[in-house]
């Protein structure tokens, strides 16, 4: 066990666990916050996705140690009242079903937002390829995008 400190939504946070912890277990079982959903355990659902130092990265296999003094935002972090324009957008279009996914879609989304501002078909597609939805919502994600990137 080591202690690391993490800057987790715009706070400090100190957690004692093994070094190789992924980031995961430490933000739903240490810190409490369980936005950021468990899917597959391999980085390839998306369900876990976060954003590191602004970059979104798939918490489940993301050793603690590799993350300690980084700036890391939840779902919960994205925005004080659930107001991000995603946010906004996501309920606008109706595009939770059973909702799993969505925090991890989300983060992915903002960081392709932040990174590209108003973003084609393709670069949506390309950037959204890896985050996997059970219900097959794909069509509202895309219009949700755009409709927080025009926004």
């Amino acid at each position: 066990m080591a202690t690391f400190t993490l800057k987790v939504n715009g706070q400090s946070r100190d957690v004692d666990v093994s070094p190789d912890t992924p980031l995961l277990w430490v933000l739903r079982d240490n810190l409490d916050l369980v936005g950021t959903k468990y899917g597959c355990g391999i980085a390839q659902c998306g369900a876990c996705t976060v954003h590191v130092d602004g970059t979104a990265m798939r918490s489940c296999s993301l050793p603690i140690e590799s993350v300690a003094g980084k700036k890391i935002t939840t779902i919960e972090g994205l925005s004080e009242n659930a107001d991000h324009p995603l946010q906004i957008a996501w309920k606008e279009h109706d595009v939770p079903q059973c909702g799993y996914c969505q925090a991890g879609q989300i983060m992915n989304a903002a960081s392709l937002l932040s990174q590209t501002a108003n973003p084609s078909d393709a670069e949506i597609d390309s950037a959204m390829r890896g985050n996997i939805c059970r219900c097959g919502t794909y069509n509202r994600i895309k219009a949700a995008i755009k409709t927080a990137a025009a926004s």
